[in-house]
């Protein structure tokens, strides 16, 4: 059974770096959660290392201006790890070829900007779905639609064989009190349809590789052992957490609020079942990150 705790300080001493997610853990979407970043103000004034790990189909660039607007400052983290990042590496790499179909919506775009770690990176070319090599998603153009919507075009990219590279893993967020389909959504129907799907995000493990470089610009040979993992999602946060064999503290309150129970706190019995149906195992789990 998860340990439920009160506070992020209960437990903190025993970790040297923190992995936090941001959407339903700093912020929902529109604002930033006060005392989540109190939390990580005061354990940085310890001396521990907060990499905000997210999927964002997006630069840590644009993220960090995003987040500033939502009311989370500088103080409270030391760097950021996005899935954006993971995935424009990869794709300019040439992992679905110099041709794409865009999906996503207009400030999504940045996903094509230069990235300057790359060498002799590949020349990508925005065109129509029947002029491409594969395939970016970013994310729904309609966040709000079924994406049932993109059968049809996903079935003609299936028998040309052309890849899906997700720059957003999630399946949905809450926007403030509104659900919305992210990239993993599409990205999960495309794998359904027997198309073949590129993941950069959590779970999967070049955004921890990211983030694991990005720590050590601030904390040289901290072990696996030593990091935190801290998000709402079961399937991205904490499997991905436990993927890569690190400790992690669920924020019940987020994406499964109404399963847990939670009001400040989950439901004990509650919590119980919901891990055990979603098949994760947080070595802690809290209402909200405090």
């Amino acid at each position: 059974m998860s340990q439920i705790i009160e506070s992020l300080s209960e437990i903190s001493q025993g970790y040297d770096a923190l992995f936090v997610d941001l959407w339903g853990c700093l912020h929902n979407g529109v604002r930033a959660f006060p005392e989540a970043v109190a939390a990580l103000q005061a354990y940085r004034a310890t001396g521990g290392a907060v990499i905000l790990v997210t999927n964002a189909p997006r630069s840590r660039h644009d993220v960090a201006r995003q987040i500033a607007g939502f009311g989370i400052p500088e103080e409270a983290y030391d760097d950021i790890a996005t899935s954006g990042d993971s995935g424009r590496a990869a794709m300019f790499r040439g992992a679905v070829g110099a041709k794409v179909w865009f999906i996503g919506q207009d400030h999504d775009t940045s996903f094509f900007d230069p990235l300057q770690l790359i060498e002799d990176p590949v020349e990508i070319t925005r065109v129509p779905l029947e002029e491409a090599e594969g395939i970016i998603c970013c994310g729904p153009e309609d966040p709000h639609a079924d994406p049932e919507l993109y059968r049809p075009q996903f079935l003609y990219a299936k028998q040309k064989g052309l890849k899906l590279l997700c720059a957003n893993p999630d399946i949905v967020v809450d926007r403030g009190e509104r659900r919305e389909w992210c990239a993993g959504a599409l990205g999960q129907l495309y794998t359904q349809m027997g198309g073949e799907s590129l993941y950069f995000g959590k779970p999967h493990p070049p955004i921890y590789d990211l983030a694991r470089r990005r720590l050590a610009r601030h904390r040289s040979d901290v072990p696996d052992s030593a990091i935190l993992a801290i998000g709402d999602g079961p399937q991205t946060d904490i499997l991905g957490a436990m993927g890569e064999d690190i400790d992690s503290l669920f924020i019940t309150g987020g994406l499964a609020a109404k399963e847990t129970r939670t009001e400040r706190q989950p439901e004990a019995k509650a919590l119980e079942a919901y891990l055990a149906e979603e098949q994760i195992a947080p070595r802690y789990s809290i209402g909200f990150l405090r």
